[in-house]
């Protein structure tokens, strides 16, 4: 393994890693022989897992070299319950959508949500009583991520006002921001050697500049939210991972859990929150009861989830600037697993599409 790396000294069954590099140097993983003789599937960089997980999910991280965009701090806006209330009672429930990964694209965000109607020109709400849903990862890897969530939390109180709702679950970059704000260089127990949340963040696309712009109403938001939830059938995570599991037999209990674990500022303890957080791809291929037994447990009738680009889940990826004609286009959400899942994440990091899409989805 290569010194300083997050894995040094693994133990345990043989490996590789290759990431790419544009613009960011990063440590490539290379094992001395086995079965896994070839580059992995890109994926956010997290401890190796143990020989019976598999392939480790390695990630490339990529940054582009784009100037970050001050939005300043969150508007307030004061909400109304008997207008909140009136509103939802004259009309009903809105319309619900979902955003997949942002990942800091704070202008194809808002373009996206423009194109779909639910923000004005000037980027205020303008969808009513309809729902919105984020799936996570609003940090790292593109320009501007604090404005990400500046904007989210701006427009979950304007929707509030309008008696629609905006929200947002956790992703695992949300984790590693957290990670690498508290508790830094501090090691932590990753199984597989030295390890901590600062080297984590930075080899999976940590902006300095996002670090530098945090502040604690960012990290108290962070720190509240949900993991999953269910929403007119819809169970909605952020990884394709059945670890969910781990952490509560209710949707209840897997939010109460985390948010208790994250609160209780043990490093450890966030660290494996973060690596199983971290880990894809079970809904793929032969992935259907994969998807069933998280549905049995949770409830709903199909799960939409971010996590893992499209490209990816596809088993075809382009080049990274986009400039590769062979590589696929993706133009909407991918609907797989016998039709029991639905991957929200366009690939936005490497030239692809954010996605903005309207519940239920047919296909």
């Amino acid at each position: 393994m290569v010194e300083g790396s997050m894995t040094q000294g693994a133990g345990q069954g043989p490996e590789v890693r290759t990431p790419t590099v544009r613009d960011f140097r990063v440590p490539a993983y290379v094992h001395e022989a086995g079965p896994y003789a070839q580059s992995t599937h890109p994926g956010d960089v997290a401890p190796p897992l143990d020989e019976t997980e598999g392939y480790p999910e390695g990630y490339t991280p990529t940054q582009r070299d784009l100037p970050v965009i001050n939005r300043g701090d969150t508007v307030l806006v004061s909400v109304d319950p008997e207008a909140v209330e009136a509103a939802q009672s004259e009309t009903g429930p809105g319309p619900l959508y979902v955003v997949g990964d942002v990942h800091g694209y704070l202008d194809q965000l808002v373009a996206a949500l423009q194109e779909k109607g639910l923000v004005d020109a000037e980027g205020n709400w303008s969808a009513g009583t309809a729902r919105l849903w984020f799936l996570g990862d609003f940090t790292d890897r593109g320009p501007d991520g604090i404005g990400v969530i500046d904007l989210v939390m701006r427009l979950s109180a304007e929707a509030a006002a309008a008696g629609g709702y905006c929200k947002a679950l956790m992703g695992n970059h949300e984790l590693l921001l957290l990670g690498a704000k508290r508790f830094g260089d501090t090691p932590v127990n990753s199984g597989a050697g030295t390890a901590t949340f600062q080297a984590a963040w930075l080899l999976n696309g940590g902006q300095k500049t996002d670090m530098d712009r945090l502040q604690d109403h960012h990290l108290q938001w962070m720190a509240r939210l949900d993991a999953m939830e269910q929403v007119d059938g819809h169970l909605l995570v952020h990884s394709d991972t059945t670890a969910y599991l781990d952490y509560g037999d209710s949707i209840e209990a897997v939010n109460d859990t985390i948010r208790e674990t994250i609160a209780r500022n043990d490093a450890d303890e966030v660290w494996d929150l973060f690596r199983k957080f971290t880990k894809r791809f079970a809904f793929r291929d032969d992935g259907a009861d994969a998807v069933r037994s998280l549905l049995d447990v949770y409830g709903g009738t199909r799960i939409v989830h971010g996590h893992s680009p499209i490209p990816y889940l596809l088993g075809e990826v382009g080049s990274e600037d986009g400039e590769d004609e062979s590589g696929p286009v993706v133009d909407g959400p991918h609907v797989y697993a016998d039709g029991l899942a639905i991957a929200m994440d366009g690939g936005v990091t490497m030239a692809g599409k954010l996605l903005v899409q309207q519940l239920p989805v047919v296909g």
